[in-house]
């Protein structure tokens, strides 16, 4: 019996160990399957997970470079252009204004030396001038008389093809609700010239601060503008800008560029980069006039002392200071109105710059230099200048007027004022619209005698005036132009950085009249065909420093002027322009 009961537990037990086996069998097998399926479902979701990830990724990558691109938007323009460019009657007289009753008190009184030394300053002198030294004798050099320092040259001068290429790169930022940043960087170069640096034959051809946005330099960018807006200070209708403000292309001169509004001031007044800064009101939020704006504009043009060897303690030049209002009288996208009004105290008579020395003033100002100059022909030193004195105060206002008619019809009219107020000072090309008066004097080592500056002719203040008209009128494919501006003999606007190679148009003391073809060829490009025809009445067009002279006298040989003098020229050109 417990033999049997013994089999019969063995029996079970094996039964049952069969029995559990099995079942450990089944549920590995379960579990096997099971776990593979989990595998299975989790590499799965890893490549949803990392899809996801990737998607994720790729939108935060895309956003983040939508919010760098945001804090600074840059927008631009190329223009490529051909000129013909055609100067009559280019006239060089070049003399000084000598106070000769000066010059016979110094050498009667022996301060030249004696005239029968023949190593005495004015017996040299004497002997290199021998229709001076026979004047002198027959006591014909009294007063202030014209020194002639070479003889007339009068010629026309032709440049048939004349290519330049401008790139300008705007740039803008939001930095706060009611703040943000606008630069330009240009590039204005003549095709196969990067030089920087131009022959001084005329004070266009004056590489400066001011003007260098205008004035093709080289194959490199420069920056015409940088400056902030704060808007809506305090929740109110008064903004502030400060830095290198845009005072190129005002009104009405975008026209004939086919741009929008380009800068603060009348273009008709100023078209010259000034730093500095404006404060508004928007007073349309008090009149309900639309586009009614009140601003007062400072800037310095010159700085006198930094970069100017102050250090040796022999800066007579002083600071250029500017300020002046500027209104919006209306502004409601057909009709715009403005006024200016501004003055610049102290201005000397230059800027700081650089320029090639020409050889024609290296033999009358500097004859030991020309000598070693002759060696090398077609050499041109390049120097900085700067100015010598302070020359005196200029006043600048005007008003503009601008409409828009329903049928594409642009129109404007401007008229401008300018005062030159001399303080008698004056340097080697002149004082305040006046010339200087050259004295005789010893060099530093009393063995030539040479002529130097002492004052201006005149001290008066001179007022000039200018007028503007133009008008612009829908044509197949585009827009014609018609424009004419005329300056008067005193006319001194600061104007100097318009690029139009043969001067500003509207500091021209003359007339000028212009007439252009716009063919747009889509909404971002256009070709245009233009053709200005100059007359000029006066001399030192664009400059406050000199003696306007009548051009006619100049190329009859009856008045005299430092720099070449042209009388009549004219610019076809043709140009194609790329906003982006």
């Amino acid at each position: 019996m417990r033999t049997l009961i013994s089999l019969l537990v063995a029996n079970a037990l094996m039964l049952s160990a069969s029995a559990y086996a099995n079942d450990v069998d089944i549920q590995r097998d379960s579990l096997n399957k099971t776990d593979a399926q989990k595998i299975a479902e989790l590499k799965q979701q890893l490549v949803d997970i990392n899809d996801e990830l990737d998607d994720i990724n790729n939108r935060v990558d895309k956003n983040e470079r939508h919010t760098a691109l945001d804090r600074i938007e840059i927008t631009g323009d190329f223009r490529t252009k051909v000129h013909s460019l055609h100067y009559q009657d280019v006239t060089w007289n070049p003399a000084i204004n000598v106070d000769f009753n000066d010059f016979g008190a110094k050498a009667m009184s022996g301060e030249f030396g004696m005239p029968d030394d023949a190593n005495s300053p004015l017996a040299k002198m004497m002997a290199a001038n021998p229709n001076l030294a026979t004047a002198f004798q027959n006591g014909q050099l009294q007063g202030n008389l014209p020194y002639v320092l070479s003889p007339k040259s009068v010629q026309d001068i032709d440049n048939d093809l004349y290519y330049t290429t401008r790139l300008r790169l705007n740039l803008k930022a939001k930095v706060w609700d009611n703040v943000s940043f606008a630069g330009r960087l240009s590039m204005f170069k003549n095709w196969g010239d990067s030089t920087g640096v131009q022959v001084f034959d005329s004070w266009r051809s004056f590489t400066m601060d001011g003007t260098n946005s205008g004035n093709p330099s080289g194959d490199w960018l420069r920056v015409e503008r940088a400056y902030f807006d704060w808007k809506n200070i305090n929740g109110s209708p008064l903004y502030l800008s400060i830095g290198r403000r845009p005072s190129t292309y005002g009104p009405p001169t975008q026209y004939r560029e086919n741009e929008k509004r380009g800068g603060t001031p009348s273009g008709h007044l100023v078209n010259f980069n000034f730093d500095g800064a404006t404060m508004g009101y928007h007073l349309s939020d008090i009149t309900g006039v639309e586009g009614q704006v009140v601003r007062f504009c400072y800037g310095q043009g010159f700085e006198s002392q930094w970069g100017n060897g102050e250090m040796f303690g022999d800066i007579v030049t002083k600071d250029t200071h500017l300020g002046g209002f500027n209104i919006d009288v209306v502004n409601d996208g057909k009709n715009f109105l403005q006024l200016t009004l501004f003055g610049a105290k102290d201005v000397n008579d230059g800027f700081k710059g650089t320029m090639a020395f020409p050889t024609q003033l290296a033999e009358i100002f500097a004859p030991t230099m020309y000598q070693d100059m002759q060696k090398f022909e077609d050499f041109n030193f390049v120097t900085r200048v700067q100015p010598s004195d302070v020359i005196g105060d200029m006043f600048l206002g005007g008003i503009g007027f601008a409409r828009e008619e329903d049928n594409d019809v642009k129109w404007f009219v401007s008229g401008g004022w300018t005062r030159a107020d001399g303080n008698g000072n004056a340097g080697m090309f002149g004082g305040m619209l006046t010339d200087a008066v050259f004295e005789a004097q010893l060099n530093a080592d009393s063995s030539e005698i040479i002529m130097m500056p002492s004052a201006a002719e005149e001290n008066d203040a001179k007022d000039g005036y200018g007028i503007y008209v133009g008008v612009q009128i829908p044509a197949p494919y585009g827009k014609v132009g018609l424009e004419y501006n005329y300056g008067s003999e005193y006319w001194t606007p600061f104007t100097q950085a318009q690029d139009d190679p043969i001067g500003s148009k509207l500091a021209t003391r003359g007339h000028v009249a212009e007439a252009y073809y716009m063919f747009d060829i889509n909404p971002r490009m256009f070709i245009k065909l233009a053709g200005l025809y100059y007359d000029f009445e006066y001399t030192g067009s664009g400059t406050p420093v000199g003696k306007p002279q009548k051009v006619d006298d100049v190329v009859a040989g009856t008045a005299y002027s430092m720099l070449p003098v042209v009388d009549t020229a004219y610019d076809v050109n043709a140009s194609l322009t790329v906003n982006f």
